[in-house]
């Protein structure tokens, strides 16, 4: 069989890594189609896969405007040569040409944004989301007890290598903190700001009085924090996340990441992120807070509670451990899913706790 993975975020690459490793090995033929965002083929280089870059994405809003034809267009001629048998993804671009040649789109989506899923959901064959509450995405939608970090991320998958903490100086029971800074470039950042850069200095002086500070920004960082930048390999900073005693930041991926690797986690975002929300109400394991001046000043003040409190780290792992016991093996049933589908579909609608056959 022949699949398509199409390729919107760095994360992507990871979320369809172990299933496009699981049908190579079984000498399907596997075909990553990507934009030029931040690390994302760097990732692909460094775990050898097939790909191809269709180029970076636009920044303005009429850019973005024009890059859902042109990417498009790009997409459908180079699906028209490779004759995939199977779509994956929720882009447009993915579930648009999937459907007009008449192939299978399974998508996957956690961010529920409107520019997003309102042009998707019209040609996604099946759309696979958390079963935390959230929009309803209608009748495609099947929901699972998981979230999309753990397709990498579960214990079963990922162990976390010490060794980075030398790629970072850091000694055994020292004490760092990463702090993540998006572009506020994608089409649902319209509108958003962000921590100021008065805060953004504000919190690292602050910060450093009690642990290390390592900066990870989608953006060049300004003259007064460019020294702070982490320096490891991208395919390294989840073994960085999972030592980290904190993690402050405005990307919901990698906060959502450190919280399920038992690392405490900060989000600062105006827009709701439910997996998020979930992680904090029902397993205490992240905060959330406003962009709002306000907020930006309580976040420093509960990062510092947070890096003075005792055995965190070990409280931390209690909560990540509840967590993944009520969580699928997420990676085992979505390439049971694509492996068998439609006839999974058709399984898993009649039983949705068939999905618990995946511990």
């Amino acid at each position: 069989m022949r699949f398509l993975i199409d390729i919107g975020h760095p994360a992507h690459v990871h979320y369809f890594r172990l299933l496009a490793q699981h049908f190579i090995k079984k000498n399907d033929d596997v075909l990553f189609v990507t934009r030029d965002k931040e690390v994302t083929i760097d990732l692909l280089k460094h775990y050898k896969f097939n790909y191809i870059n269709i180029g970076k994405n636009f920044k303005s809003t009429f850019g973005k405007l024009f890059g859902l034809f042109w990417f498009t267009l790009k997409l459908g001629f180079i699906a028209f040569k490779y004759k995939p048998d199977v779509y994956l993804n929720a882009t447009f671009y993915c579930s648009f040409i999937g459907r007009i040649f008449g192939k299978p789109v399974i998508g996957i989506e956690d961010t529920f944004n409107k520019e997003g899923y309102l042009l998707s959901r019209h040609f996604w064959s099946t759309v696979i989301t958390g079963d935390y509450p959230h929009p309803s995405l209608g009748k495609k939608e099947i929901s699972v007890a998981a979230y999309q970090e753990l397709l990498y991320l579960h214990p079963k998958y990922f162990t976390p290598d010490k060794t980075v903490l030398n790629e970072l100086g850091i000694s055994e029971n020292e004490k760092y903190v990463i702090i993540r800074f998006v572009s506020w470039q994608a089409s649902h950042d319209i509108g958003h700001k962000g921590i100021s850069l008065k805060n953004k200095i504000r919190a690292v002086r602050e910060i450093e009085k009690f642990a290390k500070v390592f900066i990870s920004s989608e953006v060049e960082l300004p003259s007064e924090l460019d020294s702070y930048k982490i320096k490891i390999a991208p395919n390294r900073m989840h073994d960085a996340l999972a030592f980290a005693s904190l993690i402050i930041g405005e990307s919901f991926t990698m906060l959502s990441e450190a919280a399920v690797l038992g690392t405490p986690a900060i989000l600062v975002h105006n827009t709701k992120c439910y997996y998020i929300e979930e992680q904090k109400e029902k397993y205490e394991l992240a905060f959330i807070f406003t962009e709002s001046e306000t907020d930006q000043i309580i976040v420093v003040d509960k990062a510092v509670e947070l890096l003075r409190m005792e055995n965190i780290k070990t409280e931390w792992e209690i909560k990540r451990q509840k967590m993944l016991h009520e969580k699928i093996d997420f990676t085992a049933f979505l390439i049971w899913f694509v492996e068998n589908y439609p006839e999974s579909l058709r399984i898993i609608k009649k039983n949705p706790a068939y999905q618990y056959e995946f511990k």
